[in-house]
């Protein structure tokens, strides 16, 4: 325990009058703790590594140790430019890893600074230090708001001075679309993920001032062919980008993928740098699994390009296709 950190880490200094570290591991999650107790006991070096990563439940985690030591404790452990690079060399360790970085890690995680409720990013508009612990530029990181359920107008107002719509919107609009994503919400249109449905969130506040964005698409599937051993499945993809409408079919080795292909096909006259830096993944939940076959499903696409990334979903139960319904229309802007 901490506690005991501390008085052994005392009584070792006393008795051998030498520099000492500290190593600690996380089996009990006080990797940490125990390693900034050691330090207000008398040590002066830590051992830690990148993420925590290691044997058992890992080390201690440098990516929270140096802060902690740094901005909370007074210590000069780096430089403040090599802190501000602490986000990124995460993540660099975790892609090198090949694991997936921890979106609630302290000081780096994608939902370190990520603020949901209307009443905190309210605060937070006002004092950013009612919420926030430490600048998040600090060490890399940046603020993130989530339009929500829980949103109130603060939310939207975060988010639409991200758009460049703040001066479009006015007071009753901006509660026209917070009341469109809890609508959206209520629907089961949500991401229920590492990031809130952002596309959705641009839409509403594109629709409340009258009008699209100009670069705004939407898709709708038409169809699309079963594989048989012979060929692969066709997918047939109608998309309106501005004010064009580009009818495409792609083949592809399943139906998700014939959709990939034939929606870069669609949007490669207008975009064409997609081709290169542009991806695309699904992640479908089942919502009412036992409902079987006619369960409500909920689809959450997320899409990269370059170092951006944003998310949409879309959600319906499979038995309006089983009735001969068209399937809804997902929209996204980005």
């Amino acid at each position: 325990m901490p506690s005991e950190i501390r008085a052994i880490t005392e009584l070792v200094g006393e008795v051998l009058q030498a520099p000492l570290g500290i190593h600690a591991h996380n089996d009990c999650g006080l990797a940490v703790a125990n390693s900034l107790a050691g330090v207000e006991a008398g040590a002066t070096h830590v051992q830690g590594t990148i993420n925590g990563y290691g044997e058992r439940c890992g080390n201690a985690n440098l990516c929270s140790v140096i802060p902690n030591l740094q901005v909370k404790m007074g210590h000069r452990c780096i430089s403040p430019e090599q802190l501000a690079t602490l986000t990124d060399v995460s993540h660099y360790v975790s892609e090198i890893a090949n694991l997936i970085p921890e979106s609630h890690a302290p000081f780096v995680g994608h939902s370190a600074f990520t603020h949901k409720g209307g009443t905190h990013v309210n605060a937070l508009l006002k004092w950013a230090e009612s919420y926030q612990h430490v600048d998040p530029a600090i060490v890399g990181n940046r603020r993130r708001v989530i339009v929500s359920e829980l949103a109130g107008k603060s939310n939207v107002i975060s988010k639409v001075e991200e758009f460049g719509l703040a001066e479009s919107l006015t007071s009753e609009q901006v509660s026209r679309v917070v009341q469109e994503i809890k609508n959206l919400e209520a629907e089961d249109f949500s991401s229920r993920g590492r990031k809130p449905p952002w596309s959705s969130c641009c839409g509403a506040c594109t629709r409340a001032i009258g009008g699209r964005s100009s670069s705004s698409t939407s898709t709708r599937l038409s169809k699309s062919q079963e594989r048989t051993r012979r060929r692969p499945v066709r997918g047939d993809v109608k998309v309106r980008v501005k004010d064009s409408i580009m009818p495409t079919a792609a083949d592809g080795n399943g139906p998700v993928n014939a959709l990939d292909q034939a929606l870069r096909k669609a949007l490669m006259p207008f975009y064409p740098k997609s081709r290169a830096s542009c991806s695309w993944t699904t992640k479908c939940a089942i919502l009412d699994p036992d409902s079987a076959t006619a369960a409500h499903t909920r689809v959450l696409l997320q899409s990269k390009c370059g170092e951006r990334s944003w998310s949409t979903v879309g959600s319906s139960p499979t038995s309006s296709r089983q009735a001969g319904k068209p399937l809804p229309t997902a929209s996204s802007t980005g």
